[in-house]
C-alpha cells in the first residue's frame, strides 16, 4: 500500500495503532500550510517556525483523541489557531497580517502605467493599515478562507462557532476592511 494514496484520516488511524513513523508524512502534507498560516496571523516571522513545531508536537501527542471519522485538516487548523492565540497573548500584539491587495479589492490595472509597481505597493501598505485597524474575529476568517482555501465548515470548526457566523463575518470582514480602505484611500 502506497503511503501517498492514504488519506489523511487514514494515516491518523494508523498512527493512532502504533505506526508513529507514518506521522512523518502529514508533517510533509501540512508543515507549508502551517507555515504560511502562521505567517499570516504572527507579528514575529521568526517564532513562526518554532510555533509551527509546537503545533505538530501537540498533534501527534494528542493524536489519540482524534476522531478519525472527522477531517484531520480541521483539528490540526484548530490547534495551530489555539497556539497562535497563546502566542499573541504572551508576546502581548496583535496579529500583524499580509493580503494580496487582489484577493479582496480586486482592480483593473493598466498594462501601460509604468508605476504599476509603485501603485501595488501603495495598494498593499494602505491594506496593511486596514487590516491592523480591522478586529481579529473578522480578520482569522478572511486567512482561513482566502488564503488556507479553507470551506466554510473547516472554518466553523476552527474557530468553533456555527457556519452561519463564520459567513457573516466574512461578509463584515470584507465591508469592514472595503469602508476602512476607501477612508485610508481618501484622507
Amino acid at each position: 500500500m502506497q503511503v501517498n494514496k492514504l488519506t489523511d484520516e487514514e494515516i491518523a488511524r494508523a498512527v493512532q495503532s502504533g505506526d508513529v513513523e507514518i506521522f512523518g508524512v502529514l508533517i510533509k502534507r501540512y508543515e507549508a500550510k502551517m507555515m504560511r498560516y502562521a505567517k499570516k496571523f504572527l507579528f514575529d516571522y521568526e517564532d513562526a517556525e518554532d510555533i509551527v513545531q509546537e503545533i505538530f508536537l501537540k498533534a501527534y501527542i494528542n493524536i489519540q483523541s482524534f476522531n478519525t471519522g472527522r477531517k484531520f485538516s480541521s483539528w490540526l487548523y484548530r490547534i495551530a489557531h489555539n497556539e497562535f492565540i497563546n502566542a499573541i497573548k504572551k508576546k502581548k500584539r496583535r496579529p500583524l497580517l499580509f493580503f494580496d491587495p487582489d484577493t479582496l479589492l480586486p482592480r483593473p490595472v493598466s498594462k501601460e502605467n509604468t508605476d504599476t509597481k509603485a501603485n501595488e505597493q501603495e495598494l498593499s501598505h494602505l491594506l496593511d493599515k486596514c487590516l491592523n485597524k480591522l478586529d481579529a474575529k473578522y480578520r482569522e476568517p478572511l486567512v482561513l478562507y482566502y488564503f488556507e482555501e479553507l470551506s466554510y465548515k473547516e472554518i466553523a470548526d476552527v474557530l468553533r462557532v456555527p457556519i452561519a457566523t463564520v459567513g457573516i463575518r466574512l461578509q463584515r470582514g470584507k465591508k469592514n476592511m472595503k469602508t476602512l480602505y476607501e477612508k485610508l484611500n481618501y484622507d
